[in-house]
């Protein structure tokens, strides 16, 4: 196993608005941790961490984001790739 450090890249699934942050920049997250929420058309998307690593944000509350937009990443701790 290499030793490393790798990056996921977190994109908006939908177009739509960020409602809520629950994770804090810099937390150790696990898989299926949440991250935040979105607002699109009056529904709550859910967006989870898809693997643990640490959390950087690339958005703030209330910022409008697009499909594909990133909206976080996660700093994995080995190289492997999910």
């Amino acid at each position: 196993m290499t030793r490393g450090t790798s990056r996921i890249d977190i994109q908006s699934a939908v177009a739509g608005t960020v409602w809520q942050i629950t994770a804090e920049p810099g937390a150790r997250l696990g898989a299926g941790d949440l991250i935040m929420i979105l607002e699109s058309m009056k529904l709550e998307i859910e967006v989870p961490a898809p693997s643990a690593g640490r959390l950087s944000l690339t958005v703030t509350e209330g910022q409008v984001v697009s499909v594909g937009d990133v909206v976080a990443t996660l700093e994995l701790a080995n190289s492997e790739t999910v």
